[in-house]
């Protein structure tokens, strides 16, 4: 059950259906319902039902309104909730297992209720933590009724829940901080990217590089969703440091805090970047690929609530990644047991600055970092083992609740180490 899911943009819904194809390449049998799309505007209307590579996919008429916006997303999550209760409550559809994303929040409740009443397990699959993200924006105070009586409904969902899959470590512990009874059954299963789609190509090689003229010099790129979530003032100060450096900035996507970054960009007369729409998933071999380095970021106190998809991509792209994010995120640990990049402060725009120039100084140093970063996902990343870790989770959940005994996800899932010895090219990283 996701609201996203392609047509449509969201990088959520493209996970889930390559998630879902190798699920059924496992063997497991898989329904997918979800919205129409929400992101892709300019994209006619999704069938209703469609079987894709015998996965079997019902799409409910979704509201569309203010899509850009808090209210309007929230909005349109409770419609899409209601819809899928009808679905979902239906008892001529028959089920073993349920797999509940976080997009829209409201539908682990529905999961829940839909559990309880129709006997079969469920598992909440957490995108976004609500309403820590909510209260971190700034939308609800911390001391609002809806935020604490939400609060109350999560830790009650999550107990009974049959097992729970978060992206990230610091997402697993901001939970357990809320709801330590629940940790055994936590499966930290990061996401991931299909290197047999997305492959380090040279720029000279790459038609979409040579149509923008970015073959012709050191590109830093940030591809994806500019939201709320996302650091892009430390980005934009950095983009100023270097505005007389050979160095050229591309932005693909949209989001919240896109119109005002480009704003800013024109306010400051700067000519070092160039802002392009989302690219269709067919491009995005070439376009993740027409850069020298890939730009990561979380907004400070956004670390454990979101858990930024781009990273993966960057890593089958073979490209060195900086990452803006705090001191404690799980970023710094994948870059550094990946010896593919560095991470800076939020704030520490001169930090980042330094690091871009050297890597354009230094391209023999940035190429080893990509080649690492490649061989990282390739090693723990794939969708194939991804979809093996969710299989195992799934078994895990079916066969427990068959025997009316609790799942102990946190020591069954295996969590990524360091890069191989004999797959490392060693690098003498500069000092933050």
């Amino acid at each position: 059950m996701t609201q996203f899911y392609p047509p449509d943009y969201a990088a959520t819904g493209q996970l889930i259906e390559e998630l879902a194809q190798h699920l059924r390449q496992i063997g497991l049998k898989v329904h997918i319902f979800t919205g129409q799309p929400g992101y892709a505007f300019d994209t006619a209307l999704a069938p209703p039902r469609e079987t894709q590579n015998q996965i079997q996919i019902r799409r409910s008429q979704t509201s569309r309104l203010w899509p850009q916006r808090i209210r309007g997303r929230a909005i349109n999550g409770i419609f899409f909730t209601l819809r899928t209760a009808l679905h979902l409550l239906n008892p001529r559809h028959k089920l073993d297992v349920l797999l509940i994303t976080t997009e829209p929040p409201y539908l682990n409740v529905l999961g829940y209720l839909a559990s309880r009443i129709r006997g079969i397990p469920c598992i909440c699959l957490t995108y976004d933590l609500y309403p820590d993200v909510a209260v971190a924006l700034q939308v609800l105070s911390p001391q609002h009724w809806l935020t604490r009586f939400w609060a109350l409904l999560n830790r009650h969902i999550w107990k009974e829940a049959h097992a729970l899959i978060v992206l990230s470590a610091t997402m697993r512990d901001r939970i357990v901080t809320h709801c330590p009874q629940v940790a055994a059954k936590i499966a930290v299963i990061h996401s991931w990217s299909d290197p047999s789609f997305i492959q380090p190509r040279a720029k000279t090689q790459n038609w979409f590089a040579q149509k923008h003229k970015l073959d012709r010099t050191f590109t830093v790129l940030y591809s994806g969703n500019m939201g709320r979530c996302h650091d892009m003032q430390t980005i934009l100060h950095a983009v100023k440091a270097l505005r007389q450096d050979p160095i050229q900035f591309v932005f693909i996507g949209s989001g919240a805090k896109y119109p005002s970054f480009q704003a800013a960009v024109l306010e400051a007369r700067l000519t070092n970047c160039l802002f392009l729409p989302y690219q269709d998933k067919q491009t995005l071999p070439y376009s993740l690929t027409a850069c020298d380095v890939a730009l990561v970021s979380i907004a400070k106190g956004m670390e454990g609530l979101v858990v930024p998809s781009k990273l993966y991509g960057s890593l089958a792209a073979g490209r060195p990644i900086a990452a803006v994010c705090e001191s404690h995120s799980y970023l710094r640990e994948v870059l550094n047991n990946a010896q593919c990049g560095q991470a800076f402060e939020n704030g520490d725009s001169e930090g980042l600055a330094q690091f871009l120039r050297y890597l354009c100084q230094n391209p023999h140093h940035a190429a080893a970092m990509g080649r690492n970063g490649s061989q990282y996902l390739q090693s723990y990343f794939t969708p194939q083992q991804i979809a093996t870790l969710y299989s195992h989770v799934i078994y895990q959940c079916v066969t427990a609740h068959q025997q009316k005994r609790p799942v102990n996800c946190a020591q069954t899932i295996p969590q990524p180490g360091p890069l191989p010895e004999h797959l490392l090219t060693s690098i003498e990283l500069p000092e933050p």
